[in-house]
């Protein structure tokens, strides 16, 4: 039995615009019994906010089919064992996983580990005192590796923009978390509970979605519903050098590919 590793950005929606067939995508999946889990690079949201914007959507989801890459930052940072003193640059969704996961945010005094995602506050002080804290030894974690995020059809500055500030001034490489990160998509496959070739990773991005799942040895479908489209997509297989097992302009054409392997 087939499971699947899914996008959410580009592959079930638009920002707040459902992607045609991605609802009844998941109500096949359903159908068929086929496992699957929302697997995103967003930090910022907690999984019961990604419900709740799928809602929107009309995907019907609960939170425990969501992992989210402040959710892989904290497993990986139980799993350390350095302490539970966290510096923490982030929005909601790293805040609330760092709760969750039993971590203390500290602003004063040394750190076991300084852990940052997407936050459209970030400025001088705290790059100041998260360099601070890596200097004297604190772990840089990185939720997720994106320099640029979609916004109101324009791109803004990502998560790893602000991480490569912060890398640069600490001369310290962090651990990255999220897509193409083998971390979170290890987390991911565990969490499914199905052998890495069994399982589908089906997403609009090679760089993140498809190389993550490469990296991890599972089954890749790029769908031309966000990212790359027919025109661009010879050029941008050429540049990157990652070839996805499947290309579907939609949800909906990866449903009859899939229907007719098996």
């Amino acid at each position: 039995m087939p499971g699947f590793l899914l996008d959410l950005d580009g592959t079930l929606y638009h920002g707040d615009s459902p992607i045609a067939g991605a609802a009844s995508f998941i109500q096949w999946l359903k159908e068929q019994g086929y496992p699957y889990l929302f697997v995103t690079n967003n930090s910022s949201r907690t999984p019961e906010q990604v419900v709740e914007h799928f809602a929107k959507v009309g995907i019907e989801a609960s939170p425990e089919e969501v992992l989210t890459s402040s959710q892989a930052a904290a497993l990986y940072m139980q799993e350390r064992k350095l302490g539970n003193r966290a510096y923490i640059i982030g929005e909601n969704g790293l805040q609330q996983a760092m709760r969750d996961a039993g971590f203390e945010s500290v602003t004063e005094g040394q750190a076991d580990f300084v852990v940052q995602g997407i936050d459209r506050s970030f400025n001088y002080e705290l790059l100041a005192e998260a360099v601070s804290r890596i200097r004297a030894g604190a772990e840089f974690v990185l939720t997720n590796p994106d320099h640029l995020l979609p916004w109101n059809n324009e791109l803004r500055p990502g998560a790893g923009s602000i991480g490569a500030s912060i890398e640069r001034a600490s001369q310290t490489e962090p651990v990255v978390i999220g897509k193409p990160s083998p971390i979170i998509m290890n987390y991911a496959i565990r969490k499914l509970g199905l052998p890495a070739e069994q399982i589908w990773v089906v997403g609009d991005n090679l760089l993140t979605d498809i190389r993550g799942g490469i990296a991890a040895q599972c089954r890749t479908a790029l769908v031309l519903t966000g990212l790359i489209s027919r025109d661009t997509l010879q050029e941008q297989l050429q540049r990157t050098g990652f070839e996805p097992d499947l290309v579907c302009d939609s949800l909906t054409d990866l449903a009859v590919k899939l229907s007719e392997e098996a």
